[in-house]
């Protein structure tokens, strides 16, 4: 990988749709379904047979695997009445936001020929994405799930 000083001149703003899948703005069940999204999203991003060439494939196996461990533990947590839940409130679905977000990354590595620095970028990013991650599953942990509640 390159380090992140050297790639400054492909940086790029993806546009994460923070407003969108803050936990306050949206129900427990959008929130564990946007956890999973993101999840899901991350681990696609890296899953790719571009990504091998800029990775350590030791620490991009254990990336996937934890990823896939989250998906798996989380996907339990998922209920049919989510999709409900969302059209009821009359709102974008913040799922897509998120896949429109992460489609932007895909896009960008691919314009970037999913150059060395291109995937430094995204790996910054995606650190972000991580963050956030951590951050919102702690607020859907405190406050117990149950359908129809708006975390706060």
């Amino acid at each position: 990988m390159q380090n992140s000083f050297s790639c400054w001149k492909d940086t790029k703003n993806f546009r994460f749709p923070l407003e969108m899948v803050d936990g306050s703005q949206v129900q427990e069940a959008q929130a564990i379904s946007v956890l999973h999204e993101m999840l899901q999203e991350t681990f696609d991003v890296f899953c790719t047979e571009h990504s091998s060439a800029a990775w350590n494939t030791t620490l991009q196996h254990g990336l996937l695997t934890g990823l896939h461990r989250q998906l798996e533990d989380l996907g339990i947590c998922l209920v049919p009445e989510m999709k409900e839940v969302e059209s009821a409130l009359g709102m974008e679905d913040p799922t897509l936001a998120v896949k429109r977000y992460f489609q932007g990354i895909r896009l960008y590595l691919k314009e970037k020929r999913y150059s060395d620095c291109a995937w430094e970028v995204v790996r910054v990013e995606i650190k972000e994405i991580l963050l956030f991650i951590n951050k919102l599953t702690k607020k859907v942990m405190k406050s117990g799930w149950r359908p129809g509640v708006t975390l706060k």
